[in-house]
């Protein structure tokens, strides 16, 4: 079974957009590099142009993202597991 799931690569490390929930841990990875010049846009249904409206509105939260507060997120549902 194969899964696929987006992200980033910032100061050495893999940071994913979303956290598979039925992967067991320690399950092994391949990681592949994509040069965002790479991206099919259109076979997502975003031409160039609205592209450039998402990156735009998207970076206003770069800094929140990327924030060490904003690691609670890592592992979401363990972290409200805890609080109920």
């Amino acid at each position: 079974m194969l899964t696929s799931v987006d992200g980033v690569y910032r100061n050495g490390r893999v940071e994913l957009t979303a956290n598979p929930t039925d992967i067991p841990e320690g399950t092994w990875v391949i990681v592949t590099f994509v040069r965002s010049s790479d991206i099919d846009l259109e076979s997502q249904g975003i031409d160039k142009e609205q592209a450039k409206v998402l990156r735009a509105s998207l970076a206003t939260f770069s800094d929140d993202w990327s924030s060490p507060e904003m690691s609670i997120y890592d592992n979401y549902d363990a972290a409200k597991a805890k609080n109920y």
